[in-house]
């Protein structure tokens, strides 16, 4: 519980910055008018490829008996992949509502 405590102590600024950023995102994010949600999904999936990458880095570069490392690299993998998926369903059923339709 010691080690808990000590690593919480030290990442305190990381901590702190990490909830400001989920704070400021959600602000940011329920202002944007309807209008733009298609271009912003476009944006999303490309930080989330930078995210895939950067869990692939951090996999690589795990030793392999660091369970906590492989396992988070792996999660920011495939939540990764969800996301950009997601994000692909999402703007091709946008992007369709704008087309004609066929009589």
């Amino acid at each position: 519980m010691e080690t808990f405590f000590q690593f919480f102590n030290d990442q305190l600024i990381l901590i702190y910055l990490l909830l400001f950023t989920i704070i400021l995102g959600f602000e940011v994010i329920s202002k944007v008018p309807t209008v733009l949600h298609t271009p912003l999904m476009s944006g999303a999936n490309a930080i989330s490829g930078v995210v895939i990458i950067g869990a692939i880095i951090l996999l690589r570069q795990a030793k392999p008996d660091d369970y906590l490392t492989l396992s988070l690299g792996f999660l920011g993998v495939i939540l990764g992949m969800i996301n950009v998926m997601g994000g692909f369903v999402v703007t091709d059923r946008m992007l369709e509502m704008f087309k004609k339709k066929k009589r």
